[in-house]
């Protein structure tokens, strides 16, 4: 790679993306490569596309800015490898199809980038990259609420968001399917590949904002071919878990030890043991925190400036205080900014 910037880990990480998807089947969207660097989560695009969701730029991980330097380094990418770049059209999925938003103030430029697919010139994948965007398993969604479908009036626990309102799988063609929970990974995949059709059942989360996978809708005799299958291997799945757990404790000291020498080397006026607290706090296996994302696991700088940041947050200003008076979040943070940003330069400086 000749561009300087396609150095820098986003790029890097934009370009592993693209490179995925482009060996997949032959073009690369830019939401792909957002869902590809985590950015996005991939029930997104389709709650998107179902108008559950009114633009991606608000539930993106990052902000308008940052949504802008991942499309740009992924043109610069693409035309490196001679792609040929194609606008495609988003619509709804609805039956008015209406078009779609990326960005809240739909800024053109932006927008152009973001609808831009890139395929092999000459190729069967250019035309599809020009023709349709992957669209990805339907979504379904757990109610939280009392609600009606709008065809039949009938209801349910699990909705599909079709455009004016919500459809209950029967009207949604869905209704055949069986309800297959999240926690067990390889009954799942399986079931899912087995499967003809499927679809993916989240649920809203209010005190996280946002929507949360809950498991899968497959076919039965999928379903039974998947547990047949699990049932077959079981043993040896369970001694690889037991070798598994047995290393799990020995790699979460040895990586949050990383964590820790690589925030004491980014913030060297941090205490150490406060730096040993972050890095065990935030590289807790399962919690979902920034040390085990995967920048996370990677120690990118940017990882470990999030755990600080966080740390300073709720143990060195009155942010938790403020939320427990019922301020917002954002409100809060905003707050305590002035105050974060000083213990963070303070720790940026070695110790005299």
């Amino acid at each position: 790679m000749s561009d300087p910037e396609l150095q820098s880990r986003l790029g890097r990480r934009v370009a592993d993306a693209a490179r995925d998807a482009v060996a997949d089947h032959g073009y690369v969207t830019p939401l792909e490569v957002l869902v590809g660097i985590r950015w996005l989560h991939e029930t997104h695009p389709p709650l998107w596309r179902q108008e559950r969701i009114a633009t991606i730029e608000e539930i993106a991980q990052v902000d308008v800015s940052r949504l802008a330097d991942a499309v740009r380094l992924l043109g610069v990418w693409a035309r490196e490898q001679g792609l040929v770049a194609s606008e495609a059209e988003y619509r709804s999925s609805s039956k008015e199809a209406r078009p779609l938003r990326f960005t809240r103030d739909a800024n053109p430029e932006l927008e152009r980038a973001l609808r831009t697919h890139w395929a092999r010139p000459g190729s069967a994948e250019e035309v599809a990259a020009r023709e349709e965007p992957r669209a990805g398993p339907p979504v379904a969604i757990m109610a939280l609420r009392e609600w009606t479908c709008r065809d039949c009036g009938e209801t349910g626990d699990i909705l599909v968001m079709d455009g004016p309102g919500p459809l209950c799988l029967a009207c949604a063609d869905l209704d055949h399917l069986v309800f297959l929970p999240a926690g067990d990974a390889a009954l799942t995949r399986r079931a899912a590949k087995a499967s003809t059709l499927s679809a993916v059942v989240v649920r809203f989360s209010r005190s996280r904002k946002r929507y949360e996978r809950q498991g899968i809708l497959v076919e039965e005799p999928a379903l039974e071919t998947a547990e047949a299958s699990c049932l077959a291997d079981a043993e040896v799945r369970e001694r690889r878990r037991a070798r598994a757990a047995e290393r799990r404790p020995l790699e979460d000291e040895r990586f949050q030890a990383r964590f820790a020498a690589a925030i004491l080397e980014q913030f060297p006026g941090c205490p150490a043991e406060r730096a040993s607290g972050i890095a065990h706090h935030a590289g807790q296996r399962g919690s979902g925190r920034v040390g085990r994302s995967r920048a996370g696991r990677s120690v990118e700088p940017e990882a470990i400036r999030l755990a600080v940041r966080a740390s300073v947050r709720h143990q060195d200003t009155d942010y938790d205080l403020r939320l427990m008076r019922g301020e917002g979040r954002r409100e809060s943070r905003d707050g305590v900014e002035l105050l974060v940003d000083s213990v963070l330069r303070r720790w940026s400086e070695p110790v005299r």
